[in-house]
This record gives C-alpha cells, structure tokens and sequence, in this order.
C-alpha cells in the first residue's frame, strides 16, 4: 500500500467514523483511499465549518473529530475551528495536504509552513516526513488530542509523501487511567473543607470531561455544599436539583458571585480559568481554594490554592467526603430562592419583539431533559448561559475558551452525528448565523434533522452592549438581514418567521417534529440587557 492508504487505516485503527472537509489537489491520495474506506467523508461546504463539525463531534463522543483540507487557503480557513477546540478542550485531528516536499524550500504556489502555523493553537503540529512513521504521526496525534486536557493536533500530509510504498504495523490505542489521589492530598483537603463556614463548589467542564458528574452530585450531597457550574459545565448537575445554584460566568457581578464573595471556601472540581478567570469571582484573593482535577492547577495570582487533589473524579471526591465526617450546614438557601425567582421573571411576557427571558423558557419547555442546544457566541450566549435548565451533561454546548462565532449550525449538524436520536437546536444569533449558514446544505444533503433558532436583531448585540456600558453610545454594529425564511427555503429547509411572541412555543415543538432541517426567525428584544445590567448594579446581595 501506499502511504495514504496506510493513513486511512491508521484513522480506521482510531475508531474513526467521519472526516469533515473539503478535498483538494493535494489530498486526492487520501480521498482515493477513503472510497475503500468504512470512513464516512462528510463534504462541506466550508473548512471552518468542518473544523466546528470536527469539535462538536469530540466534546459529545470524548473521541477526537476529524477534520481534512488542502494545503494554503484550506488549511488556513481550518483556524478559526481549530484554535476553538483547543481552547475549549475538545478534543481534535486536523489534516491537511500539502505540496510535494521537493518545493517546501522555496516560494512556491500556496505553500504556507502550515506546522509553525498550527503549532500555537494546538497540542502538537507535525509534518509526515516518511511513510514508514504514518502510524506512529496518528497514534500520537489522537492520544494526545484525547488525554486530559484535551485539544487540537494537526497532521501535515504532503503529496509525494502520501504516494511513496509504504509498511507499517498499527499501534494499540490505548490511554493511562486517571490517577488514584495521593492520601495526604486527600487528607488536607477535607480538612479545610471540614473546617468551613460558607463553602461553595464552582463546577468546570473538566468534571464533564472526567466522566465525574455522578459523584459530583453524590459529593454535594452527602456535604450539603451548594453547586454552580461555569458555563461549559452546565448540566454537571442537574439544573432542578435543591443544591444546584446556577451558572456563573457573566462579568458582571451576577447574583451568584454573591455566593463567592460571601464563601470562605471555594471548592473548584474540573475549573479551568481560561472559561472563567479567578480575578472575576476573587478579587480579594483571600479566600482558601480546593482544586480538585486531574491535572495541577494553572498559575495565576487570584488562584492560591489551599489544598489540591489530583485524580479521578469517582476516587477522589468519595473519598474526601468519608473524611469529612458531618453534612455542612447551608447557608445559601435564601440566595437559590433569589436566583430561582430571577430566572422566571418574564418567560411568560407577551411584548413582541420577544425578551430573551421568553425565548430561553419556552425553548427550554420545548425541549427533553436529553436534547441538545449547540450556543452560537454574542448576547444571546449570556441569555442562555444565565437561563437555560440544562438537566444533563453534554446538553448545552457553549463555546467559552475560545468562544468564536459561527460554531451553531456546523455544530449542530455534529451533533445529529455524534449522537443520533436526541433533537438538537441551533441556538444563534443572525451575525454568527451567517458566518457558517451554508452548511444547511451539507446537512440537507445529508438528510438530517435540527432546528435553527436564530436571535434577529440587526446587530451585532453583545459589542452593542458593551459600548453602551462603557461609552454611552454606540456605532458601527448595525446591519440588514436577508429574509431568512426565504434562505432556509431556497435550500430546501422549512422556515418560519415569529411575529408574536405566544407563537414561538408552538412553532418550536412543530418544528422539532419536522424531519429536515427548520430555521425560526425570531426576532428579539435586546433592550432587556441594559435592563439587567442596571438590576445587578443595584443589586443587594442577600448573603
């Protein structure tokens, strides 16, 4: 065989069941051995959006997605996806061709040094110099892509190399355990949680990650200790669970953070600051920090931490409770009644355009504890970050590393894939809509079903919002929209339009009734984030 074909099998030792992508000159050798391939190639219609595809498949399956371009402008447009997924942790391959190896040492017709390229915004970025090392190259792309923290790896493949014989025996896939926590960390940990008077645990996606949300809820528990999630770790507890308090993540001092000004100490299971960082939530840097994870905290001076426990989830946290020999009292009841009381105010509001609290409740209604929301980033994202009663893990995926636009509808595709028989929403704005809105035809090609739900109000929101709290006015983030009802039709989706606001409920369940894919164009009334912005400003904190 030759090396393409011996880098087909190697993606099928991984366990691989798409590539996302766009073929070219410089990949046809991979292409070719892919129609002998069980591989299914999914082409689309733009290589940020197989990246997004490739991203969303990995944080649903734990498995590294699979993404493939040409070399110069494909491999380039692969960025944007790429540098999300390792940012958030999802885990990722990324190939892409490239020239002949006998015109990388001159200026040559789209040749880039992809590798240098990659390698800022991946685990490891590697060129396959020999066909004898193709299975070694894809062994260590995916174990490194997949063992915690996960992330991107890129594959540079070039033409002549792919077309050279090639031999090679595949590797076992194999990934070390977790690690058993060491008994003294163990130890000092529940000491200072033992010891405390207001302790609160902030839950980040790594507990989602790790497999460790059951004893994560066991945990809160047998303690008492109340639960907040960062945004990327919603449904690590069940939203309707009495201990769960919300989301935390908004800069704004949000009526959670009243619980972490009032905590003594704060118990962070699977955080990572680059969701969240400490400065936000501890600004007096003096509070004692539990940082339970499988892997040693990152230094920043706004997170000292106390006492560290490195291992697996399911070991450590029962085993740090068994030492903690009394539930804790709470003392945060009041504070969940509030944000509880919060949450409700106007998802039942009549006003058109429709407030975000409207659109948030009556998806949510809408929607099994099992179905999935893919969040596009803008004003929007906040909203359902703050709102949305995720009741399992994996169910609203939220870009918050990285947090780029136009991951909603690639994503959402992923998802029919990743995990086939839940109903998924495209949750988006109209600006991040039209960054990857062409992938409807790859998903209509396909034949799969999702429902894009798009946030229209002619702005790009969120800086809207921003320059009205720092500067007073605003400019230069208006546009026009085209009839999106109408776009969705001329792909052959269906589309509805919302023009009051006690439509959207019906016309959501209609539309996740409907096998293909439906657009709702609902516009929605931004207005409401001053609105919050001046309650929580004013706010009292009632801890």
């Amino acid at each position: 065989m030759n090396a393409a074909q011996l880098f087909v099998r190697a993606l099928e030792n991984e366990g691989v069941e798409y590539i996302f992508g766009i073929p070219g000159e410089e990949n046809l050798g991979l292409m070719d051995a892919l129609l002998d391939s069980p591989i299914r190639f999914v082409t689309t219609r733009h290589e940020q959006g197989a990246a997004f595809m490739a991203d969303v498949y990995g944080r649903l399956t734990h498995r590294a997605g699979v993404c493939l371009a040409t070399l110069g402008p494909g491999a380039t447009n692969l960025v944007t996806g790429v540098a999300d997924a390792n940012m958030d942790r999802a885990p990722l391959v990324a190939i892409a061709g490239q020239a002949s190896t006998l015109r990388l040492h001159k200026e040559s017709h789209q040749v880039l040094n992809l590798v240098n390229l990659f390698a800022p915004i991946t685990k490891y970025a590697v060129q396959v110099l020999e066909p004898d090392t193709v299975t070694e190259v894809v062994r260590k792309a995916f174990k490194l892509a997949q063992i915690e923290k996960p992330g991107a790896c890129f594959i540079d493949f070039p033409e002549n190399v792919a077309a050279r014989p090639a031999t090679g025996s595949f590797l076992k896939v194999q990934a070390a355990p977790a690690p058993y926590p060491a008994a003294s960390q163990v130890a000092e940990a529940a000491s200072v949680i033992a010891a405390a008077h207001f302790p609160i645990i902030m839950a980040g996606n790594g507990v989602i990650r790790g497999r460790g949300c059951d004893a994560l809820v066991h945990f809160a528990e047998r303690l008492n200790i109340p639960v907040a999630t960062t945004f990327m770790a919603k449904g690590a507890i069940p939203a309707s669970h009495p201990l769960c308090l919300g989301t935390v993540g908004l800069q704004a001092h949000d009526y959670i953070s009243c619980g972490f000004d009032r905590a003594d100490v704060i118990i962070c299971i699977g955080y990572d600051i680059v969701e969240y960082p400490p400065v936000l939530w501890h600004k007096t840097a003096d509070r004692q920090i539990v940082h339970i994870d499988l892997r040693a905290a990152e230094v920043d001076a706004h997170y000292i931490v106390t006492a560290g426990v490195i291992g697996d989830y399911a070991v450590t946290l029962p085993a740090i409770a068994d030492r903690v020999t009394s539930r804790l009292p709470d003392r945060f009841a009041n504070l969940r009644e509030l944000i509880r009381r919060e949450l409700n105010g106007f998802r039942h509001d009549a006003t058109f355009p429709v407030k975000p609290q409207r659109v948030v409740g009556d998806l949510r209604e809408a929607l099994g504890p099992e179905d999935i929301v893919v969040c596009d980033v803008g004003a929007h994202k906040l909203w359902m970050a703050r709102l949305y009663d995720a009741e399992r893990p994996n169910t609203c995926i939220i870009s918050n590393g990285f947090a780029s636009m136009g991951i909603a509808v690639p994503g959402a595709l992923a998802a029919t894939l990743a995990v086939p028989g839940r109903r998924v929403v495209a949750v988006t704005g109209d600006a991040g809509f039209l960054m990857n809105s062409q992938e409807i035809e790859t998903a209509m090609r396909l034949k799969v079903a999702f429902v894009v739900l798009i946030w229209n109000d002619n702005c790009y929101g969120l800086i809207e919002w921003k320059q009205q709290l720092h500067y007073q006015r605003t400019g230069n983030v208006r546009f026009t929209n085209p009839d999106f009802v109408q776009y969705a039709r001329a792909f052959g989706a269906d589309g509805y339009r919302i023009e009051r606001a006690e439509d959207l409920l019906p016309t959501l369940r209609k539309a996740l009734m409907t096998p293909t894919v439906t657009l709702i164009d609902c516009p929605v009334d931004y207005t409401e984030n001053i609105r919050l912005t001046e309650e929580l400003g004013q706010m009292i904190c009632p801890t």
